[in-house]
């Protein structure tokens, strides 16, 4: 059970910012030991970020918060696991206490130049869509496949012999309707991530964000990435170091393909 703690280490600050108009964008982050990558994570947001923010930290394993949340310009609280939970759990309990009518998905690897979210929330003014996203560039710029189509037994296997293509789509200055973006970050209207139901927490990690994009199709939702918002991912790639997080994510991807 997530343990939240109602009344955070905030003061008088925190007593001032309840009292403001409410927060145009929840982001929700879950940290799992990433004290410093999400320090700055946090400074880019104080520091970039012009949009009212509510921001819900998730501790999945014991860590203290890398920063002082009544030093940062908007609404923090803390949610802090007894036990470690799965991605889409995490991020499904944050919901649950969300105030925002825009729900954010941020990994704490992500980084931030300019304020993404007026762009993010234009596109999603479009009721036809579900989800969007940023454009996605790793730390030397270079344009990540975190747009692409829906997975295959065939395609899988194309890249597991490195005969994929490394990008599914071409990338210019108009947004484009890939079949998924990844949950690195994702905007989402409060009302669509509540009918679909959130992410689908049997998938402990990896994938969730597969499922959650072809669930939204199949109600007649668009998913959108936004080529002229751009964020650089610092990834961390565990899959592919780490056993348990490889089983997640054969365990993942061979639940996703037979539920199809």
């Amino acid at each position: 059970m997530t343990d939240v703690n109602p009344e955070p280490r905030y003061g008088l600050q925190a007593e001032i910012r309840r009292a403001e108009a409410e927060p145009l964008v929840t982001v929700s982050v879950v940290s799992h030991g990433h004290g410093p990558m999400l320090g700055h994570l946090l400074d880019d947001l104080a520091s970039r970020c012009a949009t009212s923010l509510e921001l819900l930290v998730t501790l999945n394993v014991p860590e203290e918060l890398p920063r002082d949340a009544c030093a940062l310009p908007f609404r923090v609280r803390v949610i802090e696991n007894r036990h470690p939970k799965g991605f889409g759990a995490n991020h499904n309990a944050a919901f649950r206490i969300a105030r925002a009518s825009i729900f954010c998905v941020i990994n704490p690897d992500i980084r931030i130049d300019l304020d993404p979210f007026p762009p993010l929330v234009a596109a999603l003014a479009d009721r036809r869509v579900g989800v969007v996203a940023p454009l996605v560039v790793n730390g030397d710029g270079e344009v990540e496949d975190s747009a692409r189509r829906f997975p295959t037994f065939g395609s899988l296997a194309l890249k597991a012999l490195g005969c994929a293509r490394r990008l599914e789509y071409a990338i210019d200055a108009e947004s484009l309707s890939p079949d998924w973006v990844a949950g690195m970050f994702m905007l989402f209207s409060r009302d669509t991530f509540a009918v679909v139901g959130g992410f689908d927490e049997r998938y402990h990690l990896y994938y969730e964000d597969v499922d959650m994009c072809r669930r939204l199709r199949a109600r007649g939702y668009d998913v959108r990435l936004v080529p002229t918002v751009r964020v650089v991912h610092l990834a961390q790639r565990a899959s592919r170091r780490r056993l348990q997080h490889l089983r997640w994510h054969a365990a993942s991807a061979l639940r996703y393909l037979l539920a199809r």
